[in-house]
């Protein structure tokens, strides 16, 4: 069996999440973005005071982040995600 490069078990989650439930920006917490998460957050919960935007808005975020994550190589994503430190996309 090969082995993954640390950090390639968060890929699962954090994709699943930003599909799922992106809008809260959980996703951005499994991947150890605390600020990134936070400001998700707060757009998806708080900024339905904008008319429902911020829902939406994080929502869509959280699906486009989901998708890219699920569909980069374990490789390339611990490169991105994880050693990288890439917060946005």
């Amino acid at each position: 069996m090969e082995d993954k490069p640390a950090g390639a078990e968060k890929k699962i989650a954090a994709g699943i999440c930003g599909i799922l439930i992106g809008f809260l920006g959980i996703h951005k917490f499994v991947l150890g973005y605390t600020k990134e998460g936070v400001i998700m957050l707060l757009l998806g919960t708080v900024g339905i005071l904008l008319l429902g935007l911020g829902p939406l808005i994080a929502g869509v975020i959280g699906l486009i982040e989901g998708i890219i994550y699920l569909t980069k190589s374990d490789e390339d994503f611990v490169t991105t995600y994880i050693s990288g430190k890439k917060g946005w996309f």
